[in-house]
């Protein structure tokens, strides 16, 4: 896809009302969030680059780099590594980042741009531009474009439901009132209703995690009363979105019932609503349709280094920027992840991926949509070349970790002693991290430090970087004037 698109910036809707004949779905409050969200088609332009040819890397590339960038950060699906990648190659660059004023944007509430560190709104003062926004949030486009120029390249990550069951039970057990309540995955899985209550506290962890986090409406058998307390969006009035700007785009409302289509391999190719077993198949069709006219990119946690690929092939980057390590990893967890399937697992772990998908549908429809989005670019990338770009990738890695890291592995936080590199410890399972060998240059321990920094720290880093304190800039200046007085002693 290039760069800039006359169609993003027509994202947003215009003004109309649906007409009577949209009355169900308006009672399902298709608007919740997507207020002034856009449903605006993009056109089939996807365009594969050949910016690593043979030598994966050495060739000039024929692209500029990308680098205004909206990564919605997804909880439990290898979020973390991407988030990783973005503050090393934001860093390296000199990029500004749309930092919060701690490490999220108000979640579970939908995304405010007066959330955003140093934002201030059109005419409220001048500020430097913004280039990557990627900290957790629960989408809201409208918001967003307020702080991200409407040709950012909008790239996110899914995960099966079932992995991002047991990882989310384990993670937020404590967070979770359905969790808490339950005496194990599999018990919870037995009888959801048995412990689940909408409405209840972090019950957005317990299902439907991802569909919550991409910022879409719930039907009304998944969406508590309005008005309640604790429901993160009551304060979002369920109407249907409206646009602003001479280009706003108007919601066809045969969208609403038709078969959805699909420019993940730069055709346009029919999916009947009927391709989801899952009930309420044309409202699940629509949310798919607005996400595919929104993001560029939806990468696949089970093949995360094929989605890396892509992800720098879209970008115009070299494949170094894409090469990292894995952050916030659960000790044991990536047991199961690579395949989607039900493969190799015992009866008992079968009937617990099954349920788990069936008690987590819209988040089943968005993996089996982005699942099938991603293999569809594959194919026009090319599967073998893929399959060289992806092993090149991973030796490198392997390179840069025996390279870098103490056992040239991630450790169990007890043998990480420096805070620096100690990853945020929260729920059941130790979350793993790194230490670098003492015996590296600087300049190398500079370029590790990059890899091996957790999310928060790195996060810290940057807030300090963009913003810093004003005794620090004293001291700076001090120091400054001394070294100048003693040059002219």
């Amino acid at each position: 896809m290039g760069p800039s698109s006359p169609a993003r910036t027509m994202r947003l809707w215009g003004p109309r009302s649906l007409g009577v004949a949209l009355g169900v779905f308006m009672t399902v409050g298709f608007g919740l969030q997507l207020l002034g969200g856009a449903f605006q088609r993009r056109l089939p332009r996807l365009q594969l680059r050949q910016s690593w040819a043979t030598s994966l890397g050495s060739a000039v590339p024929s692209c500029l780099p990308r680098q205004r960038l909206v990564f919605l950060k997804t909880h439990k699906s290898g979020s973390s590594s991407v988030l990783s990648l973005l503050h090393r190659y934001g860093d390296r660059h000199g990029l500004r980042f749309a930092l919060p004023t701690r490490y999220q944007f108000g979640y579970p509430r939908l995304f405010r741009a007066s959330q955003v560190k140093g934002y201030h709104p059109q005419g409220g003062g001048t500020q430097p531009p913004f280039h990557i926004l990627c900290h957790h949030m629960r989408f809201n486009l409208k918001e967003v474009l307020q702080v991200m120029p409407s040709d950012s390249f909008f790239f996110s990550i899914v995960r099966d439901p079932a992995a991002l069951a047991r990882s989310a039970f384990s993670y937020y057990k404590s967070t979770s009132s359905a969790f808490r309540k339950a005496p194990s995955l599999a018990a919870f899985l037995a009888n959801p209703r048995a412990f689940y209550q909408p409405g209840g506290r972090g019950d957005y962890y317990a299902r439907n995690l991802l569909w919550f986090d991409f910022g879409l409406p719930f039907p009304p058998e998944k969406r508590i009363k309005r008005g309640n307390p604790k429901d993160p969006d009551s304060h979002q009035g369920h109407v249907l979105p409206s646009g602003t700007g001479p280009r706003a785009q108007i919601l066809d409302p045969n969208a609403l019932l038709q078969p959805v289509s699909t420019v993940a391999d730069g055709h346009s190719q029919a999916v009947s609503p009927t391709s989801f077993n899952l009930g309420s198949s044309s409202f699940i069709q629509w949310g798919l349709a607005w996400l595919d006219s929104v993001f560029d990119l939806v990468m696949v946690a089970e093949y995360f280094d094929e989605s890396l690929v892509l992800l720098a092939d879209a970008l115009c980057w070299g494949l170094d920027d894409v090469v990292g390590f894995m952050h916030n990893a659960q000790a044991g967890g990536e047991q199961g992840l690579r395949a989607a399937g039900t493969g190799g697992l015992t009866a008992e772990d079968q009937q617990l991926t099954a349920r788990a998908r069936a008690w987590n549908n819209l988040d089943w429809a968005l993996y089996v949509h982005f699942n099938r989005s991603l293999w569809a670019r594959i194919e026009q990338y090319g599967q073998r070349r893929l399959k060289h770009a992806v092993a090149e990738l991973r030796a490198r890695r392997e390179a840069m970790a025996k390279h870098c890291l103490q056992g040239g592995k991630a450790l169990d936080p007890k043998y990480i002693t420096n805070s620096q590199f100690r990853p945020f410890q929260y729920g059941s399972a130790k979350v793993l991290g790194y230490a670098l060998r003492s015996s590296l240059s600087p300049k190398d321990r500079e370029d590790c430090e990059r890899l091996a920094t957790p999310e928060l720290q790195y996060k810290d880093k940057l807030d300090a970087k963009q913003f810093p304190s004003p005794v620090s800039i004293s001291l700076k200046t001090s120091r400054l004037l001394s070294s100048r007085h003693q040059a002219t002693d």
